[in-house]
């Protein structure tokens, strides 16, 4: 079928650029892996994270010391290790928003792939040699997985038609939801048969082929790519010619630090990323301490939230589109309703999971549903710069990632420090302290988001620093 009769409908099921996305996206699924799957063997490689259950309590079932060696870490170290990886990524994304501009894409996301998986098969040795080694080895790979985060927008800016780039991007990206519930699900099955070493020598071992495969199939240019055909290409030139580029173009930096809409966004941004990182990380050891179950089930659990997160999110997608394909709503409205979703119902179900009592099957489907709802705000927040200013979307999306990824590294170092400190009344302070930082967040965004192009944003502006 020829590609040219794909355009404004979906890329053809055998386009190679459908093909590329497909691989970023198991590219992100084996990134994510490898940093989600810490939060659960913490659960296996430390003496205790809560107290023990109540007599009607499933008993969680004892690991093999020999293949699971365990370690005296406080919750405060806990809460170092499993942050540390966004101290890493937290550098990156300025530089590397340069850096990607300048040097090939297909080296530095290969590059930094396999940096990070040959990382991740050194944990174990790590961790026997300290908690500060761990640190040390979790912050660099959050260098290399943020250089890969940031690195592979710029993939689209050659190889996506403008009138598919949306759903290419949403496709790769949905790696970076899938790879929680998949490292979860298996993450405990490997721990009780092979012992927690194993989850970081399987996940390693696979980034590693992955990016093999990478620098292998991908080209930086669909021009250069052996593989491609001609109608494809063709295709993909003509789109882009038509695009307007910011190549060569400043930055009005004092008009974006100025703009309301732009700190409405970030403010956004932190407060997603403040209860992805607490949900992310923390959730094992939540339901390792309240729920008592055993390391494998503890895993089923943890990744359904992320699961229905990556559905929800992938839906939120179609519905926004479908709202505005048939003009049912303005896109401010659209942005507004599902930035609303994402950040308040998550507030709503986590405050409920403190009343719900020991309820086994409550407890379950408040947690799954507040890490799920988060899904929303893939169709809200996270793609509104682009409303606001497709020009400059690439520094716009270092920015807000930047301040997203903020809120992570201080709600989970945070949430360590609490539990640390007040183990009791921990989980209570940690969601009200969420619910707060999203309603809070939600107000300012709900009074000033836009969806237009801002004046600096356009093309006649010639806003200088």
């Amino acid at each position: 079928m020829d590609d040219r009769s794909q355009s404004g409908r979906a890329p053809g099921c055998c386009s190679l650029r459908l093909r590329l996305a497909l691989l970023l996206h198991f590219c992100n699924v084996s990134m994510m892996s490898q940093r989600a799957c810490l939060s659960l063997t913490m659960v296996a490689m430390v003496n205790g994270t809560g107290p023990q259950g109540p007599p009607n309590a499933s008993t969680p079932e004892p690991l093999d010391d020999a293949r699971n060696p365990v370690y005296n870490w406080s919750p405060r170290t806990q809460g170092i290790i499993l942050s540390s990886v966004t101290y890493g990524m937290l550098l990156t994304q300025v530089p590397v928003g340069y850096l990607s501009g300048i040097y090939p894409v297909k080296n530095m996301v290969g590059s930094a792939l396999l940096l990070s998986s040959l990382l991740s098969l050194l944990v174990p040795l790590a961790a026997g040699v300290g908690a500060s080694a761990v640190i040390a080895c979790r912050v660099a790979q959050g260098l290399s997985q943020g250089t890969v985060l940031v690195a592979q927008h710029m993939v689209w800016t050659k190889w996506a038609p403008l009138s598919e780039r949306g759903r290419l991007t949403s496709l790769s990206l949905s790696g970076l939801m899938l790879g929680p519930s998949l490292a979860l699900c298996v993450t405990g099955l490997i721990c009780q048969a092979l012992g927690w070493p194993m989850v970081f020598y399987v996940f390693g071992a696979g980034g590693c082929a992955l990016s093999l495969c990478w620098f292998l199939l991908f080209h930086d240019d669909p021009k250069g790519h052996p593989c491609i055909s001609p109608g494809e290409k063709e295709l993909i030139a003509s789109s882009l010619a038509e695009q307007d580029s910011s190549a060569g173009k400043s930055v009005p930096i004092r008009a974006v630090l100025k703009s309301l809409p732009v700190w409405a966004i970030s403010l956004g941004c932190f407060a997603f990323s403040w209860t992805n990182h607490v949900m992310f990380l923390y959730l094992p050891t939540f339901i390792s301490s309240k729920l008592h179950v055993n390391v494998r089930e503890n895993g089923l659990l943890s990744a359904l939230p992320h699961l229905f997160c990556w559905l929800l999110g992938i839906l939120a997608g179609h519905m926004s589109d479908g709202f505005l394909s048939r003009k049912m709503l303005s896109v401010l409205a659209v942005r507004k309703l599902f930035t609303a979703l994402g950040l308040l119902l998550p507030a709503v179900f986590v405050v409920s999971l403190l009343y719900l009592g020991p309820s086994f099957h409550g407890t379950v489907s408040c947690l799954t549903l507040a890490s799920a709802t988060l899904g929303f705000c893939m169709a809200g927040i996270v793609i509104n710069p682009l409303d606001i200013a497709p020009r400059y979307y690439g520094f716009l999306k270092g920015v807000t990632v930047l301040i997203r990824m903020t809120g992570g590294l201080t709600s989970s170092t945070l949430a360590g420090i609490i539990l640390d400190q007040a183990p009791e009344a921990a989980w209570a302070t940690i969601f009200f302290l969420m619910a707060a930082v999203n309603v809070s967040s939600l107000l300012f965004y709900l009074v000033f988001a836009a969806a237009d192009v801002q004046a600096w944003a356009q093309e006649k502006q010639l806003t200088r620093l």
